[in-house]
């Protein structure tokens, strides 16, 4: 009872104590909770401030990164030789960079009416638009996208299509930065260049190409405005693609035009005039795979040679390049290729290369190195380029330039009887024949001839005088010549040197269609050799910086006057007579050239020029090239056998009428009038010349004429033969043509002889020691020599040089 108030006084005074600790109590709480929320704010204010330290801190850590492969990886284009008309293109992005100032204005304003209309007023990004997305992700709606121009750009340009927040966060900070470091033409420029539009097109000048067809300079805002729309998503809003795409592209494309309209950057009047426009249709993803392919490698060859780019700096593309190739003449190739290479009954591996070279220049003109690049089993085999076969009787000329060199000259006279035997062509190998062993050449059918000189040689092919003839000058010279003319021996893969056997006159060499046209090519340009080329400039548009344009590599082979000398015998080819005949006639150009045909029909050449315009060899083989029965060209499809004569002097022939259409008649240059020099260091088994003052006529064979061919024979190569009527409906021989034939069975001390055995079963025994040669010293009385018929080449190998020294003589119809 002592705690309880004895008064009421005493009791008012207690209430009063503990109302005032009451109150002391509530102000204690207030004031608590008043700290605890400045604690709070002051929490969320540090945090604030450590975030915007934090963004400040990162974006000035992140560096703007290089940019993707894809993004600087355009196609390069080729270009032939105008430097205007688009030939291929080479790199795995198919784009083509252009400027915004190539972008008419009204498309550029197309695309910001899209994508991004307050582009020129914000900063890189748009606050409101990635609230807007992110708030449409969080209701499961579709609000629009976030991303302004800049930030696609940056995505597409220096980032990944990942869709992570890391990257997001990257794409944010970079394209605030990008917007203060790039103006914004130069974002627009870029955007518009690296922007994938569908139907493998990356940037606005390629889809330009593939939607419309034409350049962006041309395209409408109408068609700018489809562009625009397309970017969203292609597979949807492709219009060629369906009625859901043409839909919904249709809605978008409305969609672009009303936001031109808002923008004021179209009137109202504009718009309704404006009509949707019409797209070509998709092209097939498939690369380019036609006779342009093999050229297009031969270009990425020789940017690794010659320009020493990596096939990753190729590949990532840019460059403008402008080839050596001329249209018109590659479509004459591939035309005349495809309208008479043999078709049907064991067509299937025969290899036909053609390539034209611009003689004193090198410039690559024409090459067809195969129908389908990239298709069949060949489809990556170049006939021209990595095909080789035996030189065969297209060696000629140059045992021919070698005689000249040495002071020979055309009135050089020996026998053309066949016949014609000597101990330097002896071949007593596995398979040799009775003439074989006893160093006997023969003239193609055995046909004989009277005294002649080189030039009827030549016109006639004559073996037995070509024997002879290299002895005299050297097997030796013979070589040096080729190789001075261009010419390159392989064996296999491996180049190799030239053979020095006395029957390399015949052509045991392997070599390549490429070399010859460029050897032939000396010749034409009057003995001064070019390194033949396939690009004349390169312009990048891309990372790289180059600016190339060749430096022509021209030097002199041998002398003028040697040169034109032989011009003048190779000049009857397409005369009555010559080998040739009719079919090169057809050209109605002074021409000079050689068709080459080898013993048993392995491979079968054309080989010729106009003089100071074009030098073109076309060879064809079969299968490997190897000398088996199964690569011979007879019964092929309708023809009985392929000659040089026939199907490519066809070729040849059609292709040149087609290349030189409307160019200017080129004439002959004059005769080079080499003069006789005394042979003062001739070698033991030279033979001596028939002494004569003037020029004898050309005699016509002493042997019976050659049967008329039949679709089985593969004795026949009549100048007849040498048109299209070769083929096996055809079996009419002229007397030109029997001359002919008989004079192109020439023979070699290195390849196996398989011509026709002469009608005599006991040939004569050789003189193993022949008489030195006793040249004439007179001039012949005509002021000009006579112009020379060419002859058929021996064999050809295309998978490796076959060794005369093995196989014995390899005679064929020239």
């Amino acid at each position: 009872m002592a705690d309880s108030p004895r008064t009421r006084a005493d009791a008012r005074l207690r209430r009063r104590g503990t109302s005032a600790r009451r109150g002391k109590g509530r102000r204690g709480r207030a004031k608590g909770k008043r700290g605890i929320l400045r604690k709070v704010l002051l929490a969320f204010v540090v945090l604030v401030a450590l975030g915007i330290a934090g963004v400040v801190a990162a974006y000035l850590m992140v560096d703007i990164p290089k940019p993707n492969d894809r993004a600087v990886s355009q196609a390069s284009v080729l270009y032939y030789s105008d430097g205007k008309t688009e030939m291929d293109r080479i790199a795995t992005v198919n784009r083509e960079s252009v400027e915004i100032d190539d972008v008419p204005m009204d498309v550029q304003q197309a695309f910001l009416a899209a994508e991004d209309r307050s582009f020129y007023e914000n900063r890189g990004i748009s606050p409101k638009g990635i609230f807007r997305a992110v708030s449409g992700a969080v209701a499961g709606e579709d609000r629009g996208g976030g991303s302004t121009i800049t930030q696609q750009y940056v995505k597409n340009y220096f980032l990944t299509q990942d869709q992570t927040y890391s990257r997001k966060a990257k794409e944010i900070l970079i394209s605030v930065k990008i917007d203060g470091e790039l103006s914004k033409d130069e974002i627009l420029e870029n955007y518009l260049n690296t922007i994938y539009f569908g139907r493998g097109a990356d940037g606005i000048q390629t889809a330009s190409q593939e939607y419309f067809g034409k350049d962006v300079g041309e395209l409408s805002a109408s068609e700018g405005a489809l562009l625009a729309s397309v970017i969203r998503g292609p597979s949807l809003y492709d219009p060629a693609l369906g009625e859901e795409q043409q839909q919904r592209a249709e809605e978008r494309w409305e969609y672009v035009l009303d936001g031109m309209v808002e923008k004021g950057w179209m009137t109202a009047s504009e718009r309704d005039k404006a009509t949707f426009p019409k797209t070509t249709a998709p092209k097939r993803s498939e690369a380019k795979a036609t006779d342009i392919g093999y050229i297009t490698e031969e270009v990425r060859s020789e940017l690794r040679e010659r320009l020493d780019l990596t096939d990753a700096q190729i590949d990532r593309g840019g460059f403008k390049i402008v080839t050596t190739i001329d249209r018109k003449a590659q479509r004459a190739a591939a035309k005349a290729v495809e309208e008479h290479q043999p078709t049907g009954e064991r067509t299937s591996d025969l290899h036909i290369g053609l390539a034209s070279v611009e003689p004193g220049d090198g410039a690559i003109r024409a090459m067809y190195g195969g129908k389908r690049f990239g298709k069949g089993r060949y489809g990556y085999f170049n006939s021209a380029v990595d095909g080789k076969m035996q030189a065969g009787s297209t060696m000629k000329p140059f045992t021919m330039i070698a005689a000249l060199r040495k002071g020979i000259p055309l009135s050089t006279t020996y026998s053309g009887s066949s016949p014609y035997y000597s101990s330097d062509f002896i071949y007593d190998g596995a398979g040799a024949t009775p003439i074989q062993r006893s160093g006997g050449i023969v003239n193609y059918g055995n046909a004989s001839y009277g005294p002649v000189n080189m030039i009827t040689a030549t016109q006639k092919s004559v073996n037995t005088y070509y024997a002879q003839l290299n002895l005299a000058a050297t097997p030796k010279a013979t070589a040096r010549s080729a190789k001075d003319a261009g010419v390159i021996g392989w064996n296999g893969e491996k180049q190799t040197k030239l053979s020095t056997g006395p029957g390399n006159v015949f052509g045991t060499d392997s070599v390549r269609v490429i070399d010859m046209a460029n050897a032939y090519a000396t010749i034409a340009a009057e003995g001064r050799r070019a390194t033949p080329y396939y690009i004349s400039e390169v312009t990048s548009t891309g990372p790289s910086d180059i600016d190339y344009e060749v430096e022509k590599e021209v030097e002199r082979a041998f002398p003028q006057d040697v040169s034109r000398d032989t011009i003048q015998a190779m000049s009857l080819v397409g005369q009555p007579g010559g080998t040739g005949y009719p079919t090169v006639a057809d050209l109605g150009r002074p021409v000079g050239g050689k068709t080459g045909t080898t013993s048993d029909n392995y491979a079968a050449w054309f080989d010729g020029f106009t003089p100071g315009q074009l030098a073109t060899a076309v060879g064809m083989y079969k299968g490997d090239g190897s000398l088996v029965k199964k690569n011979q060209l007879v019964n092929l499809g309708e023809y009985g056998e392929i000659t040089g004569g026939t199907v490519p002097a066809r070729i040849w022939t059609d292709y040149m009428i087609g290349a030189l259409e409307g160019e200017k008649v080129a004439k002959l240059p004059p005769p080079g009038n080499v003069e006789y020099r005394p042979q003062t260091d001739a070698p033991s088994n030279a033979p001596a010349p028939i002494t004569s003052t003037s020029e004898p006529p050309a005699p016509e064979p002493t042997t019976t004429r050659e049967p008329e061919p039949t679709s089985t024979s593969t004795s026949s190569s009549s100048s007849s033969s040498s048109s299209s009527s070769s083929k096996s409906s055809s079996s009419s021989s002229s007397t030109s043509s029997s001359s002919t034939s008989s004079s192109s069975s020439s023979s070699s001390s290195t390849t196996r002889s398989s011509t026709t055995r002469p009608t005599s079963t006991t040939p004569p025994r050789p003189t193993t020691t022949p008489p030195r040669p006793t040249t004439t010293t007179s001039r012949p009385t005509t002021t000009r020599p006579p112009r020379p018929t060419t002859t058929r080449p021996p064999r050809p190998t295309s998978s490796s040089r076959q060794s005369a020294e093995r196989q014995g003589q390899g005679q064929g119809p020239g």
